[in-house]
C-alpha cells in the first residue's frame, strides 16, 4: 500500500516547474535593466533620490556625489585665461615697466618692485601705489583662484627698530599688500595666505644695484587649480 502512494506522488508532479523559475529570472533581468536605462536618462537630483531609496532598501551608502554647490559646477579658470586678464590690466598702468607678469607651476605670478609699494625699510603701502594694486585686485575679483602673496628683498641686512631682519620685513610687507586688499578693495580674506623670503629667493645675483633692486619685490601669485581650496566668498 505504501509503494503505491509514493508511486502516485512521483507521477502526479508537474514536469513544467522549471517555467515558474525561468519567469522569475526573466522578471529580475527586465526590472534590472530597467533600472539601468532609469539611472541613464534621470538628472542628478533623480537619481539622488534613486540612490536615497537604494539606500532604504540595502541599507547601504549611496555611491552618489553631489556638486560643492547644488546646480554649479566649481570654475577651474585657465592660467591662460589669468595671465591675458593680468597683462590687460598692466598695460593699462603707467608704472607698467616695473610689473613683471608669468606663469609657473605655481601659478600666475604679479611681480612688482618694492619701490612701486613701499619706501626703503618701511612696510607701509605708500598711496601712489593705489592705482597698480586696484588694476590687480580687479582681475583678482574675475577669478576665484587662491592668492600668495610674498615679500622678497635683497640682501643688504636690516635691522631697525621695527625690523630685526629682511626676513621680518619681507612677512610684514606681504601682509600689508593682503591687508590693502582686504581694507581698501573689499576683497574676501579668506583667498589670501602671506609668506615672507626676506633675501633667499632672489631672482638674480645681489652684486649690482640694478640687481638688488630686482629681487626687492612683491609677488602676487593667483594659484593654479591643485592648490585651490575654492570657497564661497
Amino acid at each position: 500500500m505504501i509503494k503505491r502512494r509514493r508511486r502516485f506522488r512521483e507521477e502526479d508532479e508537474n514536469p513544467d516547474r522549471w517555467v515558474v523559475s525561468y519567469a522569475d529570472f526573466i522578471t529580475l533581468l527586465f526590472a534590472f535593466f530597467t533600472t539601468m536605462y532609469a539611472i541613464s536618462r534621470v538628472d542628478i537630483g533623480k537619481l539622488e533620490l534613486f540612490a536615497g531609496s537604494m539606500k532604504s532598501a540595502f541599507n547601504s551608502q549611496p555611491s552618489i556625489s553631489k556638486p560643492v554647490i547644488e546646480g554649479i559646477t566649481p570654475v577651474s579658470p585657465s592660467l591662460v585665461n589669468i595671465e591675458k586678464e593680468v597683462n590687460a590690466a598692466v598695460t593699462m598702468l603707467k608704472t607698467k615697466e616695473d610689473i613683471e607678469v608669468k606663469t609657473d607651476k605655481r601659478g600666475v605670478i604679479i611681480s612688482i618692485g618694492d619701490h612701486l609699494l613701499f619706501d626703503s625699510g618701511n612696510e607701509a603701502v605708500k598711496e601712489t601705489a593705489a592705482e597698480e594694486l586696484s588694476k590687480i585686485a580687479s582681475v583678482i575679483e574675475k577669478f576665484p583662484n587662491n592668492v600668495i602673496v610674498e615679500g622678497h628683498t635683497d640682501n643688504i641686512p636690516i635691522k631697525t627698530e621695527r625690523f630685526s631682519s629682511n626676513w621680518d620685513l619681507s612677512a610684514a610687507r606681504a601682509t600689508s599688500i593682503i591687508r590693502y586688499f582686504i581694507n581698501k578693495e573689499g576683497l574676501s580674506p579668506l583667498r589670501f595666505s602671506a609668506s615672507g623670503y626676506g633675501e633667499f629667493k632672489p631672482v638674480t645675483a645681489n652684486t649690482t644695484p640694478e640687481g638688488r633692486a630686482k629681487n626687492r619685490r612683491v609677488e602676487i601669485i593667483l594659484a593654479k587649480d591643485e592648490q585651490n581650496d575654492v570657497r564661497e566668498q
